[in-house]
């Protein structure tokens, strides 16, 4: 049984229905809104499932179903949805992590007032970033990228009563939004040039030869092609979204949400449409836009990892290793290999989902503390998420063979190897891999070895099954997930790019570059036990290892190397004397303009009444008058009596007998 192209709106509007029942259901009705939201993803994922099946049947097919949704002029608006091993892959992964991270939130917010309208959010947030996988056109995939953007805003702010919330969730809203106005423009651009925003539609979609043809022979301003325009724009979306350089400055804050939400925006969802949708879109990206995309993601892979060295926040660590890691992602993009950053994608969504609910379990174990330094001994009184915690540690670290991150990290790195435009994004991947080993060495040795250094931590215990076994499924996944794209069966490689036969090559070709990889992974781990590990930190309040070897570097580092007070010392201060400038221009200029235009108005309708009413009225007013009283003069002789007329006849007759007389005399 499969699920044809047809029915695939089916998957987001099951969490979307979900979401409209938390919102009517009220604050006691908690096993409602929990129930509604958690079949509503088992039945999303049964049908993700279906859709793989069919997906995998011919995975060279783009399968699609458009419709109408208007009509615009002379022709129509077209949506549509998208069936292939891209898409299908990516609902199966959102489904089922975002299942998961669904049950640990029964147990990790099962305190808080605000429960139903929590699963309503999180309802809302799935079905948003379900029907951007599907979407089968780049207007109704920007709807649903902007209902993520909603739904990622309602929930980093969730906690609204704190400031800091508040203040995150605006930061995330704004900042993401700077990167939309360009995926707009593109979207529109696109429309313009190619006349179409399907994806595929039988010869005619923007992704087929006809339309991409036309865009590659038109060019713009400097000789760039059209169509290297256009992707540099979409890809400022995935800048904002996926918080890329310069753009990467929201996604740590945003953990000021509930962990389950940044487990959720780390691994499943709004992270992931970013890497997605250059994916979606690669087709379309040409030399020069891959280049600007390479460059960008060997940045943002650097200046992550580097960042979380220095974090003493254990979610903010994670949260600048999402930063880091995406930024591969967008690296094997810019290097020519989607479908690595697509593994990549995925290995990640498991083991970083598997993180972030590791941390929140041991947050909600020692009573919501969140500092690593206030931690340590955890190991023991915490077994389970200890074990787990280490897995997903372990797969992000990229420790080999048994671990999916080691093969998904390999295919990055042998793309980017490979690569002839430049090798400055290879040593700068290299270099962030060094990092990432040692900034989560050092996450491991204060969260969990060492003796407890605050009453929080003395007295963490494990917490329920409800929390535990999401755990353990996520750790599971993390180490069997490479099965799936071995280099002797790279399936999943062979699916996403739409061919029926897998090809491997030998286990270790390219040995060489794997042992490098692998040496400086060692070499990460052993400088970061050798800080950390080997004498575990005394006190909450002694100074960091590295903090008193460098500590110009460690206080930079730990300051986010100042992006925040730049952006507020440049574009939020520009931004404040823009809206100065408009304020005294609408205050003095405009205004003034509007208030002359209306004295003007007054004073020449004043004018207008006097010359109206002093002028022309009163001189026709005089004029009527005397004609008036010449007719009341006249009108007093006209009495109608042939008496009285024969009387002034005769009267007349004598004068002018009398005149005529003495004329002739004269």
């Amino acid at each position: 049984m499969t699920l044809s192209a047809s029915f695939l709106w089916l998957i987001p509007a099951l969490p979307l229905t979900a979401a409209a029942i938390g919102a009517l259901t009220p604050r006691g009705g908690r096993k409602l809104a929990a129930g509604a939201a958690i079949l509503s993803m088992v039945g999303a994922f049964v049908l993700s499932c279906l859709a793989l099946h069919g997906a995998l049947a011919d995975p060279s097919v783009h399968a699609t179903y458009n419709f109408n949704w208007f009509d615009l002029g002379a022709g129509s608006l077209r949506l549509g949805f998208l069936l292939d091993p891209l898409t299908a892959f990516m609902c199966v992964m959102v489904t089922f992590v975002g299942l998961l991270i669904f049950i640990f939130s029964t147990g990790y917010m099962k305190e808080d007032a605000n429960f139903t309208r929590f699963f309503c959010f999180l309802s809302l947030f799935a079905a948003a970033m379900l029907g951007l996988l599907v979407a089968n056109s780049l207007l109704l995939l920007f709807i649903c990228w902007e209902l993520v953007g909603l739904a990622s805003y309602l929930l980093i702010g969730f906690w609204f009563h704190k400031p800091s919330a508040a203040a995150a969730a605006k930061k995330a809203f704004i900042t993401t939004r700077i990167g939309d106005l360009g995926l707009l423009l593109g979207i529109l651009w696109l429309q313009h040039a190619g006349g179409t925003l399907l994806f595929y539609d039988g010869g005619n979609g923007a992704l087929e030869t006809s339309v991409l043809a036309t865009l590659a022979g038109q060019t713009v301003a400097g000789g760039l092609a059209l169509s290297t325009a256009i992707g540099l724009l979409i890809f400022c979306g995935a800048v904002g979204k996926s918080g890329q350089f310069p753009l990467h400055v929201w996604l740590p804050d945003a953990m000021e949400g509930p962990t389950p939400v940044s487990a959720l925006i780390h691994a499943a969802t709004m992270v992931a449409a970013g890497v997605f949708l250059m994916a979606r879109v690669f087709p379309l990206l040409t030399g020069d836009a891959l280049t600007v995309i390479a460059f960008i993601g060997a940045t943002t892979a650097l200046l992550g990892a580097s960042i979380a060295v220095a974090q003493n926040d254990i979610k903010r660590i994670l949260a600048f290793s999402t930063v880091s890691q995406l930024g591969y992602m967008m690296l094997a993009i810019g290097v020519g290999s989607w479908v690595a950053a697509i593994f990549h994608l995925l290995t990640h969504a498991f083991f970083k989902a598997l993180l972030f609910l590791g941390a929140g379990s041991v947050i909600h174990a020692a009573h919501h503390e969140q500092d690593i330094r206030q931690l340590g001994g955890l190991s023991g009184k915490m077994k389970i998420t200890f074990v787990t915690f280490s897995i997903g540690t372990m797969a992000l670290v990229g420790l080999p063979l048994f671990f999916s991150g080691f093969w998904s990290k390999e295919a990055i790195l042998h793309a980017a190897h490979g690569w002839s435009v430049s090798q400055l994004p290879f040593y700068a991947a290299l270099l962030g891999i060094v990092l990432t080993a040692f900034y989560n060495t050092r996450l491991m040795a204060e969260t969990f070895f060492g003796k407890p250094r605050s009453h929080a931590a003395d007295h963490a215990h494990e917490n329920p099954a409800s929390m535990t076994v999401p755990l353990v499924i996520l750790a599971a996944c993390a180490v069997l997930l490479s099965l799936v794209n071995l280099p002797t069966y790279p399936w999943l490689s062979a699916m996403l790019e739409g061919k029926s036969e897998v090809h491997g090559h030998g286990l270790f070709d390219g040995a060489g570059l794997m042992a490098a990889s692998v040496l400086i992974v060692a070499i990460g781990i052993g400088a970061g036990w050798a800080l950390y590990g080997r004498r575990p930190r005394a006190t909450a309040t002694a100074r960091d290892p590295l903090e008193l070897r460098a500590p110009g570097v460690f206080g930079a580092l730990g300051n986010r190397l100042g992006f925040d007070e730049l952006y507020a010392a440049t574009a939020f201060r520009l931004n404040a004397g823009l809206a100065i400038l408009a304020d005294a221009m609408d205050r003095y200029v405009w205004d003034g303009a509007v208030r002359f235009l209306a004295m003007l108005g007054l004073f020449t309708g004043q004018v207008n009444r006097d010359t109206d009413e002093q002028g022309l009225n009163a001189g026709f007013d005089a004029a009527s008058e005397k004609l008036r009283d010449s007719g009341k003069f006249y009108s007093r002789h006209q009495t109608g009596g042939a008496h009285g007329y024969l009387r002034t006849l005769a009267f007349g007759f004598v004068i002018l007998l009398l005149l005529v007389i003495l004329g002739g005399a004269r």
